[in-house]
């Protein structure tokens, strides 16, 4: 277990709608298209040291919708992707269960982030999490993390139809994980 006054701070990303194209559930791998803009804002977060962290909710597994196999054939297709234009992710973590499964790995939960924290020697309360949904948001709160969402996926109607009833705004509402990343860099 590292020291924790060694702990450094993360990147946590969604996959499906800030990484990649959103389509509902990815049930086919040729269903995966990540965003022509991913890659690089990726690499700049490598760039400067930070781990970058996929957190991402597959309740299609439970439900039945496709095999936990696919997950990995995706994951491994995103990082071939990713290492094609000289990026890559520290780590991916998934939580194939539904919401009624009462799990501490599903998002908004931050069962995710704390298994990263601990693996991968990670302070959550400076790190960021980048979404298209608000329960990311949620999560960046559970975790004590700032929360970054982004209008691409889920997001811009999200932001459109619910943006005044959440509890609490996110630390940055942008465009997508290229500004995020922009910000990110800035006040890193």
């Amino acid at each position: 277990m590292p020291d924790p006054s060694s702990r450094r701070p993360a990147v946590f990303l969604d996959r499906d709608g800030t990484i990649a194209e959103e389509v509902g559930y990815l049930n086919h791998l040729d269903r995966f298209r990540m965003f022509p803009f991913a890659a690089d804002a990726i690499r700049r977060l490598n760039q400067t040291g930070l781990p970058v962290v996929v957190v991402t909710n597959q309740s299609g597994v439970a439900r039945g919708y496709f095999p936990e196999s696919l997950l990995h054939d995706v994951h491994e297709r995103m990082k071939r992707e990713l290492a094609q234009a000289g990026a890559h992710l520290d780590a991916v973590y998934y939580c194939p269960h539904e919401k009624s499964d009462a799990c501490d790995c599903r998002k908004p939960n931050p069962g995710m982030l704390y298994r990263a924290a601990r693996e991968l020697g990670l302070d959550l309360e400076r790190s960021f999490v980048v979404g298209d949904r608000y329960g990311d948001m949620e999560l960046a709160f559970n975790a004590g993390a700032k929360g970054i969402f982004v209008k691409t996926g889920y997001g811009l109607g999200d932001f459109a139809w619910h943006a005044q009833s959440w509890r609490r705004q996110p630390d940055l509402i942008t465009v997508n994980l290229e500004t995020a990343v922009d910000w990110i860099l800035r006040v890193k």
